[in-house]
């Protein structure tokens, strides 16, 4: 019905295709406009590549942020104790002013997840424990830690420093 409603068409207004030259400049035009999306694409990509790294070297970089502002009251109290020690030239007052900076010490690194573990009266486990003396005892078992040296500490579950320990032998081990 709306054709019949059209004036009819003359020869040359008929459905004719466009002129090659037409044709060829509307492509041009598209193939453009698909590079310009695609560098604008691929700058975007560069420029979230960019930005990444940037954010990943900063994360690096300040990682350690909070612990260290934790710890800084920590050097403060170690001054305080030394200033405290030269005054009053009392080993004891030093003895229990390092003993409590000790203590604040390890409050601040719990809070950022080192757990701090003896292994005395422990049986060895090369995972935890780093020998460092042999003890030749008949009164505890052999591989089991009778001395600690230093002990070790964990971070969030995993070994951060393995205790050094001496571990006893068995007395017949030492003599062959």
């Amino acid at each position: 019905m709306m054709d019949d409603l059209q004036p009819p068409r003359t020869a040359t207004e008929s459905t004719a295709a466009p002129s090659p030259e037409a044709e060829v400049e509307s492509l041009r035009r598209e193939v453009q406009d698909k590079q310009d999306r695609l560098l604008r694409a691929l700058a975007e990509t560069d420029n979230v590549r960019r930005r990444a790294q940037r954010d990943r070297e900063d994360y690096v970089k300040y990682a350690s942020e909070t612990l260290l502002r934790d710890l800084v009251p920590v050097l403060d109290n170690l001054e305080r104790a030394l200033t405290a020690a030269r005054a009053a030239g009392g080993a004891a007052n030093v003895v229990e002013g390092v003993e409590l900076i000790q203590r604040e010490m390890l409050r601040v690194l719990e809070r950022s997840g080192l757990t701090r573990y003896s292994a005395v009266g422990q049986r060895f486990d090369p995972a935890r424990h780093e020998a460092i003396a042999r003890v030749v005892s008949g009164e505890v078992a052999p591989d089991t830690v009778v001395h600690e040296t230093a002990p070790g500490y964990l971070l969030h579950g995993r070994v951060l420093r393995p205790a050094l320990v001496a571990v006893a032998a068995a007395p017949d081990e030492d003599a062959a």
